[in-house]
């Protein structure tokens, strides 16, 4: 690859805890990703917009508040009006594991839960982003 892997990570709703946000950001800078990290309380537009800008490669939610069923979809469908089809959406925290496969139906990628080796992370952003974007 001819430059850093571009990840934006986001906390989107009122979801005031950041601290597992933080450690994937870190982890993922650490693993050579250029990481944009969004800061709390986006809404899905400013998440989709924000990665357009940046040119990211994938955008990585971190959501325990709950509304994973309102937030992923609405990002995977802003994503699509925007041509987005080569950006990966994935993310992690509290989701159920049915919720998880209802998610990624609809386009997103794996979801991670909490406790997640942060090493599979990185590797599985690398290997999709390898696969589906050219740069």
């Amino acid at each position: 690859m001819k430059r850093p892997i571009r990840v934006l990570v986001a906390k989107v709703g009122l979801d005031g805890h950041d601290r597992g946000a933080k450690v994937i950001a870190t982890a993922l800078r650490d693993a050579g990703m250029e990481v944009i990290y969004t800061g709390l309380r986006q809404t899905p537009e400013m998440v989709v917009n924000a990665a357009l800008q940046e040119d990211v490669d994938a955008i990585g939610i971190s959501i325990l508040s709950g509304a994973h069923l309102t937030v992923f979809p609405k990002v995977i469908a802003l994503m699509k009006e925007k041509g987005m089809d080569d950006v990966l959406l994935t993310g992690g925290g509290i989701i159920p594991d049915d919720d998880m496969k209802q998610l990624q139906s609809l386009g997103v990628g794996q979801l991670f839960a909490p406790g997640t080796s942060t090493k599979d992370i990185a590797t599985y952003i690398e290997n999709w982003v390898q696969e589906h974007r050219s740069f």
